[in-house]
C-alpha cells in the first residue's frame, strides 16, 4: 500500500490511541480505517476460530427445515436469546421454497453472534485487549463495555447485502453513546462485499424495540430511518487485511452482495459508555441476571497478548 493513506484513514499507534487529529478527522466524518491494527496471528488466530464454531455447530438447534409462523417464532426467540450466547446465523439464500438447506453448511453461514467477546477467548482476547481500550480511550469514552459482537462471513457469491442503517437504531442507550469497530480479516474490495460509509452522523430517529419483562417478545421500530440518503456519496472502504474501521452509532453504513469467488470474513463489536449512559429497557439485546456487561480493563483481558 502507498505511504500516502486516503481521506479518512490512518495508520495505528504502537499502543492503539488515536491522535487528536485523528479524533476530530472520525467525529467530523463518522468513520475512521485504521491500517495495520490488528496481526496476521490475530486475524489469523479469530478465521480459525470462527471456522471451528461453524463445524461444531448443529443447524436442527433451530429448526431450519420447518416453516411459517412456527419459524418465524423459533428463529426471532433465537436471536433474542442471542446476546447471552455464541449462535450462527444463516444466508437468506442458503435455503429452498421448502425450507431445505441447498448450501454446503460452511459456505451458507452469514455470522456468528452476539457474545462472542465474552464467551470465547479467541475474541475476548482482541475484543478486550489493552489497544483497544486505549483507542476507546482516546475517544473520550471512559468506561467501554462490549455488548454485541460479530463474525461476518460474506461467502462468495452468497454473502448477502446489509441495508444503510445506524448501528444506534439497534444498540441505542440514553444519551447515545454506542460506536462500532469492525476488523477486516481479509483484503475488502467493492468486489467482495467491502463496507461503505456516508460521510456524516445524523440524528438517530428510528429504533428496534421488544418489550421486556412478561411483553409479546415481538420485534418492533419505531420513528423512521433517513429517506434522503444519497448512496453515490458513500466511501468505498477497500482496505487490507488487519484494517479497523470506526463506526460512530449514527453513522449511516452499509455493504453489497459479494460477487466475487473470494470472501470477506470480518469481526466487528460494539461498545457503549457505560460510565455516563444507560442502556435502554426496550433494547432488543438483553443479558441475563447471571451475565451482565462487563466493562474492559486497562490492563486488557487475562487471555490478551495484545
Amino acid at each position: 500500500m502507498s505511504s500516502k493513506l486516503p481521506e479518512g484513514w490512518t495508520r495505528a499507534s504502537k499502543d492503539g490511541s488515536l491522535s487528536q487529529s485523528d479524533v476530530e478527522a472520525y467525529e467530523s466524518k463518522g468513520f475512521l480505517a485504521i491500517v495495520d491494527f490488528a496481526s496476521d496471528d490475530e486475524c489469523a488466530r479469530m478465521r480459525s476460530r470462527a471456522e471451528a464454531i461453524v463445524a461444531e455447530f448443529e443447524p436442527e438447534t433451530i429448526s431450519i427445515f420447518s416453516t411459517g409462523e412456527n419459524q418465524k417464532r423459533t428463529t426471532d426467540a433465537y436471536f433474542l436469546a442471542s446476546g447471552n450466547n455464541v449462535s450462527c446465523f444463516f444466508e437468506e439464500k442458503a435455503f429452498d421454497g421448502t425450507g431445505a438447506l441447498v448450501v454446503d453448511k460452511t459456505k451458507s453461514i452469514n455470522k456468528i453472534g452476539h457474545a462472542l467477546h465474552d464467551l470465547d477467548p479467541a475474541f475476548r482476547a482482541f475484543s478486550r485487549s489493552r489497544k483497544v481500550y486505549a483507542l476507546l480511550l482516546s475517544l473520550g469514552v471512559r468506561e467501554p463495555t462490549p455488548v454485541q459482537s460479530m463474525y461476518i462471513f460474506k461467502n462468495p457469491k452468497i454473502g448477502g447485502a446489509v441495508t444503510p442503517h445506524q448501528d444506534s437504531t439497534f444498540l441505542n442507550t440514553e444519551p447515545p453513546t454506542c460506536l462500532g469497530i469492525w476488523l477486516a480479516l481479509e483484503d475488502c474490495t467493492v468486489e467482495n462485499g467491502c463496507l461503505f460509509a456516508i460521510e456524516g452522523t445524523p440524528e438517530v430517529t428510528r429504533h428496534m424495540e421488544v418489550d421486556y419483562p412478561g411483553g409479546t417478545r415481538e420485534i418492533r421500530f419505531t420513528g423512521a430511518a433517513p429517506d434522503d440518503l444519497d448512496l453515490s456519496s458513500a466511501t468505498a472502504l477497500e482496505v487490507p487485511k488487519g484494517t479497523l474501521v470506526l463506526l460512530h452509532g449514527s453513522n449511516v453504513h452499509f455493504s453489497r452482495e459479494n460477487t466475487s469467488a473470494h470472501s470477506r470474513h470480518a469481526y466487528s463489536v460494539h461498545y457503549i459508555d457505560s460510565s455516563r449512559a444507560k442502556w435502554r429497557e426496550t433494547n432488543w439485546l438483553q443479558r441475563d441476571a447471571s451475565f451482565p456487561f462487563a466493562p474492559l480493563t486497562p490492563d486488557g483481558d487475562v487471555h490478551s497478548t495484545a
